[in-house]
């Protein structure tokens, strides 16, 4: 009997101020990524998916970003005193997926 499946991790990037699109407020918004890693036995072995999203901490809408506009938001925020790439606590663990 084999046992496999999917985990999910979610990772706080950083903390950026941002006016809103759909709001319109400028307001903190958090960047995050999410991995889901397949598991083998309950071992996470390797990614099958990363994306990453931004959200108003105001209203609360949830934005898709690309990787490359992601690392364009953690270097700016670097610039305005944040260091580039911390992370803000551990992963949070998403439920598990068959």
């Amino acid at each position: 009997m084999i046992i496999f499946g999917t985990k999910g991790y979610l990772y706080q990037l950083a903390i950026l101020t941002l006016v809103c699109g759909r709001c319109g407020n400028p307001a903190a918004h958090t960047l995050r990524k999410r991995v889901t890693k397949f598991t083998l036995f309950f071992v996470p072995l390797f990614p099958i998916s990363t994306k990453y999203a931004t959200q108003c901490t105001f209203c609360g809408a949830e934005q898709n970003v690309t990787k490359e506009q992601a690392d364009q938001l953690l270097a700016q925020g670097a610039g305005a005193g944040q260091p580039y790439g911390q992370q803000y606590g551990s992963p949070q663990q998403q439920p598990h997926q068959h």
